[in-house]
């Protein structure tokens, strides 16, 4: 399709309904459908039908600048790295998985790695982002995926790091998370690391009250609908203003720009070297310092 239609607003209202559409079918699918806990819920067919929303909301939307894609090799497995931003909107993961697909196409297999919360929280969101690679923090799902020669995207901070206070935006945050290196030692992968700019100003963290909830939790308060959200920040964002806890947001049409890193390789592989925990944590923070530097250098290009 021509790329100048792409602009044109009918071009956008239709691409805005087909998400919507997918949405819903996702929404409605059978309960124990699209979990993200096989590899053959990934849809090249759902990716293509989403990839012109996507589009719109990369070019004019967040107006993406991206750099750095001849570090990823042209074939085989991949392990991806980032630092996560932006709440649960979380655009950087987004954009980055858009610029994936508009590099590589839908055929080379991808997937990323999603909090599990999501599918009981939001489950229509959860069944789409099955489609369209989304798995389940699971070592297993992982591994087997890098043996399909796939490649797959991590996010170590989780639910901690996307609500991290404004004032660590600049942050490289892992919370200590180093599950990715053990999965990177075992299946003898480099690393590939992922940076982003702006994601962690599409709404503005001001403090995470987790930790007092949780004390009142064990005198006794019950967590809403069962669940450990594992995170309860105070953020201002779109559409709330101020917003208590992990509710959804639309992210503030702020410019990003993401990164792909040199690839991080490692003295040592195999599984001994996965059962070092000296040695882990040696290469945890090689990762998070490489990518602090990275991070660094980005900030004062932008700023």
């Amino acid at each position: 399709m021509n790329s100048q239609n792409n602009q044109t607003l009918p071009f956008k209202i239709q691409s805005a309904a087909t998400f919507a559409d997918l949405y819903l079918k996702a929404y409605f699918a059978p309960a124990n459908t699209l979990t993200g806990w096989s590899l053959e819920d990934r849809n090249p067919e759902i990716i293509d039908k989403l990839m012109p929303f996507f589009g719109w909301v990369y070019r004019d939307y967040f107006r993406v600048q991206t750099d750095g894609w001849e570090n990823i090799p042209k074939t085989g497995k991949v392990l991806a790295i980032g630092s996560h931003n932006g709440g649960l909107a979380s655009p950087d993961a987004v954009m980055m998985t858009y610029d994936w697909l508009r590099e590589f196409g839908t055929e080379r297999l991808s997937y990323a790695v999603m909090e599990p919360k999501v599918w009981l929280f939001n489950p229509g969101l959860g069944r789409l982002a099955a489609q369209v690679g989304a798995i389940h923090p699971y070592p297993e799902l992982a591994r087997a995926a890098l043996r399909q020669g796939a490649t797959v995207l991590i996010y170590p901070g989780g639910v901690r790091d996307v609500f991290r206070p404004y004032c660590l935006r600049n942050k490289i945050y892992f919370c200590g998370n180093k599950g990715f290196i053990k999965l990177a030692l075992q299946e003898e992968v480099p690393i590939i690391p992922f940076i982003s700019y702006g994601a962690h100003s599409t709404l503005i963290v001001l403090a995470d009250i987790y930790p007092q909830l949780q004390q009142l939790h064990h005198l006794g308060m019950p967590w809403l609908w069962g669940i450990d959200p594992g995170v309860f920040p105070i953020y201002l964002g779109l559409p709330w203003g101020l917003a208590i806890g992990p509710l959804p947001n639309i992210p503030f049409p702020i410019r990003l720009h993401t990164r792909v890193c040199p690839a991080i390789v490692f003295e040592r592989y195999g599984k001994d070297a996965a059962r070092d925990r000296e040695y882990v944590e040696q290469c945890y923070e090689l990762v998070v310092n490489l990518m602090q530097e990275e991070l660094n250098q980005l900030v004062r290009e932008e700023e």
